[in-house]
């Protein structure tokens, strides 16, 4: 049974609120609830390659040293593993992390109090001086601790199905003709991270090499699940050269595939977005003189032919004289189409053989006897791509996958314009009011940004049926995933404030519809306008504009979003909240970009992000605001993303890269501050505050105060400022994590609590008791929106500009629900819903077109990601004050509307 969106969504949330199974707790174990578990698309996948997911549990009521099993939805154990991924001040456990085998897909599941169970067939890891071996069953894997192969072989019951498998890749010196150097992996570290019994991780460090060179680090982990005959691989890259010099003209991972056999019994299949590509590499199939339907049928099948003394004698005598197909290429350079080429050798001619829109990116070579299949998630997503076989008609044939396909233009990451005249900063800046880009030479630098790509690679005993490679080919290309209930979830008290969806009231009803249409529009809109390629994918655009009717994709700062105002977050509380699949998958691709390639991660830039633009690293506003751990933690504990968890590690020591970083060196008329040696002048919650989300991960991850300290220091400094937080910046002890008072006055900024200040200050304000931060958070809450009479009344002039109040309406929510404050709440609600500086009037479904064009007034990305914070959040906080202010109806006057690109 198919469920729909919406009905998926009201299955979970069900889940969430009830308990799915009968069970019995010994009186000595915790009496807490146990964690209903439910797949994101509503319904267990007909196949996956191994789950991981997260588990919270509310603060004192699991013990650390608590056995956790998981059950089916018969009550029955099925085999997992678990491990902590984070604890709560006091030691007890706040997220679990759960991997189940590859072979099963219960419909439901429940994480509960017991002893794991282990699989039949555990995942086994063995390492000696040279090498790691991985089983699983007969599967065995050869990992290597050096050398240019990460994989030296696997083998089926002992027969080697696949040979060493490397990491490829070329350059040249210009990007359109120069001659391409080719580099290979070179390891340098391996590291067993798991052993099993359900899941083994294996992470290798490297980097890429050429000649004397070696550049381009990697990180490649490889997970084995039991019950898999695949590998999981996840390939990080840092790009680390010259943007004027270095120009990546392919780059890939290549596996060796012993080939045995007669031709007639290898087989290539490859996966498309219509009929599976089936063909051997003799074909018997189409001939004038017709071999027997045996025949026919076995090769079609994947299985040998019958004996040749069966075959008819017109067909056996001249096999020589049919062509063999030793190469294959299928090659996909943009999100809408792909080719699929054959040639008989390498001197030979290719021929076209099938072409389609959007393939799921799975290739396959081998025989009845082993081969080998490789898989590339977001294949067409990440254009140019391409899967090549070469060599199928000798001992050995190359499976490709090419992440940057070599048929391609090089990578081309130059800065997309020259200095314009702006050598100076009042330059500069006039380039910034008219285009909105912080330019500045020599900061549109794209060496130290990295991306993270994922790949299954399956060693397998045979050719598989075309049902199967179907299934191994749509798992791969969107994986299944387990989520814990958002009602579990909820009552575990993690994160910020937020609640479940509520559709109880007219004005409830209507903001979650709002909610919904918003995800709707965004999803849609990434399809619509093909925001897709190796490195914009899982990004959106800032802003729209409306006489072209095209976003603002060459315009300055109005171009990718980057991040800005909390795009990431808004996603990640709408799917912690609701469950909902497209949600999920959105946020995901986007913190995979985001973490990436928005971030620095090596060089002078190295734990900054930067800000919106035309090109992602294109803009001079390098900042913590962007790299925020706070946009990545929800994905990290509903995951256990074991790349993502590195990002966010790597940003516990950021703030040093500030002290040649200054943020605010180009601020008009601003004196140049003479700070003392290792103090730098720093915001609170442009920068803080993505620092404290960073060290309270780390804290939770290890269990280690030193970072609980770091930023009890900081709370404790901000609220000892005569204005408090309301001073919005102060120069920060790098060695103490102490801000300095120097008696400032106020210094409001629209941007100082819309990058996750809000979210975090409600989590650090439940684990730690620092009276003097809530009292400063609690009053800039309170003061930010308020009105312009009250505000003069209390701290006199001046009043300066107020922007985002739409977004700034769940700070006053906030203070409203900490001090049981009826009037301030009714002020917050009346904020939210009055469109000033936000998203603005509500739209009919963004699906309903009028004339050609589509009604939506969220022309702003900003702008919707903080209205859809404030909504989660004012509805956690308000609810009732929601319920008697009017909404604007959807007929307003004055309303905007956003052209659809299909109808232009």
């Amino acid at each position: 049974m198919h469920l729909s969106r919406r009905e998926a969504l009201k299955a979970g949330l069900l889940a969430g609120a009830t308990t799915l199974l009968p069970f019995r707790l010994d009186a000595a174990r915790p009496s807490v609830a146990p964690a209903p578990v439910r797949w994101i698309d509503g319904q267990a996948p007909i196949m996956h390659g191994g789950q991981t997911f997260g588990v919270a549990w509310p603060r004192g009521t699991v013990k650390r040293d608590t056995p956790l099993t998981v059950l089916d939805g018969a009550g029955k154990p099925v085999p997992s593993q678990t491990w902590i991924t984070a604890t709560w001040p006091d030691g007890s456990l706040k997220w679990t992390a759960h991997a189940i085998p590859a072979d099963l897909s219960p419909d439901a599941l429940t994480v509960t109090f017991g002893r794991p169970v282990p699989p039949t067939q555990p995942v086994a890891v063995a390492d000696n001086a040279a090498t790691i071996t991985i089983r699983v069953g007969n599967l065995a894997w050869e990992i290597a601790k050096s050398g240019d192969a990460l994989i030296r072989s696997a083998t089926q019951g002992g027969k080697t199905v696949l040979g060493p498998v490397s990491l490829v890749g070329s350059s040249r010196t210009e990007p359109l003709h120069g001659a391409d150097t080719p580099f290979t992996g070179r390891i340098d570290t391996v590291t067993i991270e798991q052993r099993g019994p359900v899941r083994a991780v294996v992470r290798i460090d490297g980097r890429h090499v050429s000649g004397e060179r070696a550049w381009m680090p990697f990180t490649v982990r490889l997970y084995a699940y039991a019950g898999s005959t695949g590998l999981r691989v996840v390939h990080s890259v840092v790009f680390d050269g010259s943007a004027s010099k270095d120009f990546v003209s392919s780059l890939g991972i290549s596996a060796a595939v012993p080939m045995r056999g007669e031709l007639h019994d290898r087989h290539v299949r490859v996966a498309t977005d219509g009929q599976m590509f089936v063909e051997a590499v003799r074909p018997l199939t189409g001939l004038r003189r017709d071999p027997g339907k045996a025949f026919r049928d076995a090769q079609i099948a994947g299985r040998a032919v019958p004996s040749l003394d069966r075959m008819a004698n017109a067909v056996r005598a001249t096999l020589e004289r049919v062509p063999a197909w030793g190469d294959f290429r299928l090659e996909q350079p943009t999100a809408n189409g792909w080719a699929l080429t054959k040639r008989t050798g390498q001197d030979q001619g290719r021929i076209d053989a099938a072409e389609g829109r959007r393939a799921p990116g799975l290739a396959y070579v081998g025989g009845p006897e082993g081969g080998a299949a490789i898989g590339v998630r977001y294949f067409w997503q990440r254009h140019p791509t391409a899967l090549h076989i070469d060599g199928a008609t000798g001992d050995t044939a190359k499976l490709t996958a090419w992440l940057w396909s070599p048929e391609a233009p090089a990578m081309d990451l130059r800065p997309y314009h020259g200095t314009m005249g702006m050598e100076g900063y009042d330059a500069q800046n006039e380039g910034l009011s008219v285009t909105y880009e912080d330019y500045e030479p020599g900061w549109d630098d794209a060496s130290g940004i990295a991306r993270t790509n994922e790949l299954m690679l399956w060693a397998l005993p045979a050719t598989p049926d075309h049902d199967t490679l179907a299934a191994m080919s749509a798992f791969q290309a969107q994986p299944p995933q387990l989520m814990a209930a958002p009602g579990h979830l909820h009552a575990a008290g993690i994160f910020a404030d937020y609640g479940l969806p509520d559709r109880s009231t007219p004005n409830r009803t209507a903001i979650e519809n709002q909610l919904s249409n918003l995800v709707d529009f965004y999803a849609g809109e990434v399809d619509r306008r093909s925001w897709y390629g190796f490195w914009n994918h899982g990004d959106v655009m800032h802003t729209y504009d409306s006489d072209r009717h095209r976003w603002r994709y060459d315009i300055g700062g109005f171009a990718w979003d980057n991040s800005e105002l909390s795009t990431d977050l808004w996603l990640w509380y709408q799917a912690l909240r609701t469950g909902d699949a497209q949600t999920w998958r959105l946020a995901e691709a986007m913190t995979r970009h985001t973490s990436e390639v928005d971030v620095y991660h090596t060089g002078r830039f190295a734990g900054l992000g930067t800000r919106h633009g035309v090109q992602h690293w294109g803009d001079s506003s390098k900042q913590p605001r962007v790299s925020n751990a706070t946009y990545r933690r929800i994905f990290y504990y509903l995951t256990a993303d074991d790349r993502v968890g590195d990002l966010m590690r790597a940003l516990v020591t950021s703030d040093h890269a500030l002290i040649d970083v200054e943020i605010g060196r180009k601020v008009p008329g601003a004196k140049k501050l003479q700070l003392p040696p290792g103090t730098i002048e720093m915001t609170f919650g442009t920068t803080w505050c993505p620092l404290a989300a960073a060290w309270l991960t780390e804290w939770e991850r290890t269990g280690n105060t030193k970072w609980r300290d770091r930023i009890v220091a900081g709370l404790e400094t901000i609220g000892r400022l005569p204005h408090g937080w309301m001073t919005g910046s102060a120069p920060f002890e790098l060695a103490t994590g102490r801000f300095v008072d120097q008696k400032r006055g106020i210094g409001l900024s629209h941007l100082n609590a819309v990058f996750g200040a809000v979210e975090v200050s409600a989590e650090l304000l439940r684990l730690l008791d620092v009276p003097s931060y809530r009292a400063a958070w609690l009053e800039y809450c309170r003061w930010y929106n308020a009105p312009q009479a009250e505000y003069l009344a209390k701290f006199g002039p001046p009043f300066g500009p107020r922007n985002l109040r739409e977004g700034h309406s769940r700070l006053t929510a906030y203070a409203a629900f900490q001090e049981k404050d009826a009037a301030l709440a009714t002020r917050a609600a009346g904020e939210f819903l009055s469109g000033d500086a936000g998203l603005g009037t509500w739209p009919r479904d963004p699906r309903h077109m009028v004339d050609g064009v589509l009604e939506w007034p969220g022309v702003s990305t900003n702008a919707s990601a903080q209205w859809g914070l404030a909504a989660i959040q004012c509805l956690a906080l308000i609810p009732d004050a929601l319920d008697h202010v009017p909404i604007v109806a959807p007929d307003a006057p004055g309303r905007r509307r956003l052209r659809d690109s299909g109808r232009d």
